[in-house]
C-alpha cells in the first residue's frame, strides 16, 4: 500500500435507492455532518472514517441516475468529480438492478479513472436468483468490483482497502465504441480542444463526446459560443451523426451505452427464472392498489400519530415533563434570594420558554423512529406513488407528492426537493404548497393543546389527541392540494407533465440505520431549541420586562402592546388575546417558539403551570382553531429564506407569506364560527 495523503478523500456516487446512504452510515458512523453545497440548497453530507490510523474523508454525493448535468444534483456530482478530483470514487450499485445502475457507471468511468464499484445489496440479488460474475465484470470495465451488503457491514472493509490501494494502479479513462461516425467527429473535436487548451489530454475525448451529446455543462465549461470554429465543428458533427444514424446524437449515444450494458449483462450475469415468487410484488399488489393504496397510506399515518401521541408524548414525555417540573421547583427554591431579573430569566425564559419546547423531544424521537423505519423499508416510495394518483386527479405533477411527503419532516427540505421537478410551473407550485403540510416544528403546538384538552379522552381504543394530530395532517394535505389546483389554473398555467419513479424492493431496516436517521432529525430540533428558539426567547423576555417598572409579562409591557395591536384581528377566530397574537408573531421565526412564547408570557416555569394557563385562556374549540392557524398561517423564517433562494425572488417569498396568512386566518375563523354554530365550546 502506498503512503496515504494527509487529506485522502473518497466520494460515494450512485443511483437513488442503491444503498449509498447505508454505506455512508456504515463507513462514517456518528462522525458525519450535514450542510449545503456552496451556492445552492442541495444537502451536502460529509463524514470521516479511519484506515490504518489515517483519517479518510467521505463525501456522499447526491443520488442521480445520469451525469447529464441538468439538475442541481447532477451538476454538483459532475463538478465534484471533475474539479475537486477525489482520491477515489466508490460507485454504489444495486446488484438487483444492474442494467439501470450501469448507465451511470459508464458515464463515471468516462470521466474518472479512480473508480471502485460496490456491488451492494448482494444478498437481495442472490435471493432473487441473480448471480453476477464479479471477475468478468471487473475485467470488462477495467475497474475493481467488490460485493457488499451495507446494511450488514459486509464487504465494507474490503471496499475501503480496494479504494485506497487502487489509486496507485489506476488505468486510463474508459472509451466506449460509439461507432465510426462518432469516432470520426469526436477525434476532430479532440484535436481542436487540445490545440486551444480547452481540455486536458486525459479528458479531451470525454469533453468531445459530451459536446456532441449537447451536454450544457460541458458547453458552458469550454465556452463554446465564444469559440465559433469549435462551435461550427460541433454543430456539423451533430448533424452528421443525425443524418447517418437517423437519431438525435443524445439518443444515439445513450442507445450505444445501453447496447454495451446489455452485452455486458449477457456475459456477466446469470438469472435463474424458475422462481418467480417475489415478495415485493405480492405486497405491492396491496399497498399500491388503486382502491386500497391511498386509504392504507392514511391509515398508516393515522397509526403513526396515535403511537406518537400515546407513547411518545403521553408516556415518555411524561417523564421529561416531570424532570422539568422538578428542575423548575428546585431552581425556584435555590434562587429565592437572587435578583428578580436573574430569577425571571432562568425560571421564565429558560425553564418556561426553552424547557417547554424540550419536553417534546420524546415525541420527536418516537415519530422520527417510525418515519425512518418506513423510509428504510421502502414504503415511503410507495406512499409517493399512491399520492401521485391524487396529484394527477387535480392536475398536479406527481413529484409534488414527494415534496409534500418530505415536507412532513421539514418544510425547508420539502421546498428544496422541488428542484427535481422539470418545469418552472410544477416547481413553483411545489414550492408554494409545501409549507401547508404539517411539519415536525408544529408538533409541539399540537402536543401542548391536544394534551391539555384531549389528552385524557378515548374514542374506543384510540386516543382523541392522536385523532386531532391526524386531522391536522390531513387538513394540511387537503389545503395544499386545493391551493395547487388553484395556482395551476391561475398563476401557473401550462402543459401537463408526467412522473416516473422507481419503487425499490422492500427491506427490513437495520436498527443502527434507523437510529442514525432518527437522531439526525431529532438533533436538529434540539439544536434549534438551543440556538434559534433560545435567541427568540431572550428577545421575548426582554420585551416582556420593558419598560422597566412594569409587571413582567403584562399587557403594559412592550410585548403586551405589540400583541394588543394584533389581537383584534384574531378575535373572529376565538383567540383574540395579546398572548396568542405574540405567540403567532414569534412563530413566523420558528414554529416551535410558539410553545416557548406561551411558556414565558403565562409565567410558566413548569409544564403543569402552562397547561393550567392554557385551560384558562382557551377552550377545546378555540384550541383547535389555534392549531389550524398554526398549521396554515405562514411559513417559518427558514422556509421563507429557502423560497427566496429557490425562486431567486423576494416577491415570491412575500407572496408565500401573505397568501398563507390569509388562508390560515380564514380557515381558523371558519373552524371557530362553524364550531359555535354546532354548539361546540
Amino acid at each position: 500500500m502506498g503512503e496515504l495523503s494527509k487529506d485522502y478523500t473518497i466520494a460515494l456516487v450512485g443511483n437513488p435507492n442503491c444503498g449509498k446512504t447505508s454505506l455512508f452510515n456504515m463507513l462514517t458512523g456518528s462522525k458525519q455532518h450535514v450542510g449545503n453545497w456552496p451556492g445552492v440548497t442541495v444537502e451536502r453530507k460529509e463524514g470521516s472514517t479511519s484506515y490504518h490510523g489515517k483519517n479518510i474523508k467521505v463525501i456522499d454525493l447526491p443520488g442521480t441516475y445520469t451525469f447529464s448535468a441538468c439538475s442541481e444534483d447532477e451538476i454538483i456530482a459532475v463538478n465534484y468529480i471533475l474539479k475537486e478530483k477525489p482520491d477515489a470514487v466508490i460507485n454504489v450499485i444495486d446488484s438487483g438492478n444492474l442494467e439501470r445502475n450501469l448507465y451511470l457507471t459508464l458515464q463515471l468511468l468516462e470521466m474518472n479513472s479512480r473508480v471502485v464499484i460496490a456491488l451492494n445489496m448482494a444478498d437481495e440479488a442472490e435471493k432473487r436468483k441473480i448471480f453476477i460474475d464479479k471477475e468478468k465484470l471487473s475485467e470488462a470495465l477495467s475497474t475493481p468490483v467488490v460485493p457488499t451488503i451495507a446494511t450488514k457491514n459486509s464487504g465494507i472493509q474490503d471496499l475501503l482497502t480496494m479504494s485506497i490501494n487502487y489509486e496507485h494502479s489506476a488505468g486510463g479513462l474508459l472509451k466506449l465504441d460509439y461507432g465510426q461516425v462518432v469516432k470520426g467527429e469526436s477525434s476532430k473535436i479532440v484535436q481542436v480542444l487540445l490545440d486551444k487548451g480547452l481540455a486536458a489530454t486525459e479528458t479531451a475525448n470525454l469533453v468531445a463526446i459530451k459536446l456532441l451529446e449537447g451536454d450544457q455543462y460541458f458547453i458552458d465549461s469550454v465556452k463554446l459560443k465564444e469559440n465559433p470554429d469549435l462551435n461550427d465543428m460541433v454543430k456539423a458533427g451533430r448533424q452528421r451523426i443525425s443524418d447517418e444514424t437517423g437519431f438525435d446524437p443524445e439518443i444515439y449515444l445513450a442507445d450505444k451505452r445501453y447496447e454495451f450494458i446489455v452485452h455486458l449483462i449477457e456475459e456477466c450475469v446469470h438469472k435463474d427464472n424458475t422462481n418467480t415468487d417475489d415478495l415485493t410484488e405480492k405486497i405491492d399488489k396491496i399497498v399500491t392498489n388503486k382502491w386500497l393504496g391511498l386509504p392504507l397510506f392514511f391509515a398508516i399515518m393515522f397509526l403513526l400519530y396515535q403511537i406518537t401521541m400515546g407513547f411518545g408524548n403521553d408516556f415518555l414525555g411524561g417523564y421529561v415533563d416531570s424532570g422539568f417540573v422538578a428542575l423548575g421547583e428546585y431552581l425556584s427554591r435555590v434562587m429565592v434570594n437572587s435578583p428578580e431579573l436573574l430569577r425571571s430569566f432562568v425560571i421564565d425564559a429558560m425553564i418556561g420558554g426553552v424547557g417547554s419546547v424540550l419536553v417534546f423531544v420524546p415525541l420527536m424521537l418516537t415519530m422520527y423512529f417510525m418515519i425512518s423505519f418506513l423510509e428504510d423499508s421502502g414504503y415511503m416510495a410507495r406512499a409517493a406513488y399512491v399520492m401521485d394518483k391524487l396529484m394527477n386527479a387535480v392536475g398536479l405533477h406527481g413529484k409534488t407528492a414527494v415534496s409534500m411527503i418530505i415536507s412532513s419532516g421539514c418544510n425547508v427540505t420539502g421546498i428544496m426537493s422541488t428542484r427535481t421537478l422539470d418545469t418552472k410551473k410544477d416547481r413553483m407550485i411545489g414550492i408554494l404548497i409545501s409549507p401547508f403540510v404539517s411539519c415536525s416544528a408544529r408538533l409541539p403546538v399540537y402536543a401542548l393543546f391536544s394534551g391539555v384538552f384531549f389528552g385524557d379522552q378515548q374514542f374506543g381504543i384510540l386516543t382523541v389527541s392522536g385523532i386531532v394530530f391526524f386531522s391536522l395532517y390531513l387538513l394540511g394535505i387537503i389545503v395544499a392540494v386545493i391551493a395547487g389546483k388553484v395556482l395551476s389554473k391561475t398563476l401557473f398555467k401550462g402543459e401537463k407533465s408526467y412522473f416516473i419513479m422507481e419503487l425499490p424492493p422492500y427491506r427490513i431496516p437495520t436498527l443502527k440505520s434507523t437510529l442514525i436517521h432518527m437522531w439526525e432529525k431529532t438533533e436538529s430540533f434540539i439544536r434549534k431549541a438551543g440556538t434559534i428558539i433560545f435567541g427568540l426567547v431572550v428577545i421575548i423576555w426582554l420585551l416582556s420586562i420593558m419598560p422597566m417598572g412594569v409587571e413582567p409579562g403584562s399587557a403594559d409591557s412592550i410585548l403586551g402592546k405589540i400583541g394588543s395591536i394584533m389581537a383584534p384581528l384574531l378575535r373572529p377566530a376565538g383567540f383574540g388575546s395579546w398572548e396568542a397574537a405574540v405567540a403567532l408573531i414569534v412563530g413566523v421565526g420558528a414554529k416551535e417558539a410558539i410553545v416557548a412564547t406561551f411558556g414565558m408570557v403565562y409565567g410558566a416555569g413548569e409544564e403543569v403551570q402552562l397547561a393550567s394557563a392554557i385551560q384558562m385562556y382557551f377552550t377545546p374549540l378555540t384550541a383547535y382553531a389555534f392549531m389550524v392557524m398554526t398549521l396554515l398561517y405562514a411559513p417559518c423564517a427558514a422556509s421563507l429564506g429557502v423560497i427566496r433562494r429557490e425562486t431567486n425572488s423576494t416577491k415570491w417569498a412575500l407572496f408565500a407569506l401573505f397568501y398563507s396568512l390569509l388562508i390560515g386566518w380564514t380557515a381558523a375563523v371558519l373552524v371557530y364560527q362553524a364550531g359555535r354554530l354546532f354548539g361546540f365550546q
